[in-house]
């Protein structure tokens, strides 16, 4: 483990502090507790609020990254990343605010992921291939294998968004395999694929702030369970005309 509390402190009035789990934040803690946590909830319940802040805290720019470069810290600290303290361990504390060269933290984001890749592609320390030749899934699997290995810091906002089902799964697998190595990995994410990798730590965001919860019992898990077996019932809703 590299990262082991979050906590904010002096929150200021307005967004994001009229968000439930950025009080939370503020009241009491996050204490992370397993190689893996996932950050789950609706849109809008704080989930890239939160990985902005931790980025911001880990050297990363704020919109994706990587530690150590130039293109690490451009741009000012977003309003949770300046009230956001971290516990980190020993670890944590070399791999994160070390030798520049020597850090270790990527911010995977998939909403700007390939306005990186025009700037970073083909440098040294990140990947050879052109993005823009490759399928949106190819593209981001590409990045992933090459950026998220290892010990280090691996941030993941979205990471599902161009994933079939199958690479998703592929992806729990990278997932379990960085744990293992030494990684640590906090990942928003809607995709109950994702959230099922054993021995992660699932926290669910909501107008509840934030709880610890076992995949069997998420909200997400609930709805894709009931979605699949009858459609209908979803659907009769977001197609009714009247």
């Amino acid at each position: 483990m590299l990262l082991t509390h979050l906590t904010a402190r002096h929150l200021p009035t307005g967004w994001p502090a009229a968000l439930a789990p950025i009080r939370h934040l503020a009241e009491q803690h996050l204490r992370l507790t397993a190689p893996v946590t996932f950050l789950v909830g609706e849109n809008g319940s704080g989930k890239s609020t939160i990985m902005e802040a931790i980025a911001d805290v880990a050297g990363v720019n704020s919109t994706g990254g990587k530690a150590g470069t130039k293109y690490s810290s451009a741009g000012p600290m977003t309003p949770l990343g300046e009230v956001l303290d971290v516990e980190l361990t020993t670890t944590g504390l070399r791999l994160l605010h070390g030798p520049r060269l020597k850090r270790r933290a990527f911010f995977f984001r998939a909403e700007t992921l390939f306005n990186l890749g025009q700037n970073v592609s083909g440098r040294h320390g990140f990947w050879e291939e052109d993005l823009t030749e490759q399928s949106h899934g190819e593209g981001f699997f590409t990045v992933l294998e090459r950026m998220v290995n290892g010990p280090g810091l691996y941030l993941m906002d979205e990471p599902e968004a161009a994933l079939s089902f199958l690479s998703c799964v592929r992806l729990v697998g990278l997932m379990n395999r960085v744990a293992d190595e030494g990684g640590q990995i906090i990942c928003a994410t809607h995709s109950p694929i994702l959230a099922s990798l054993p021995g992660a730590q699932i926290i669910e965001l909501g107008d509840h702030g934030m709880r610890t919860m076992d995949w069997e019992d998420l909200q997400l898990v609930d709805h894709w369970r009931r979605f699949l077996a009858k459609p209908d019932f979803y659907l009769r809703h977001a197609l009714d005309d009247d």
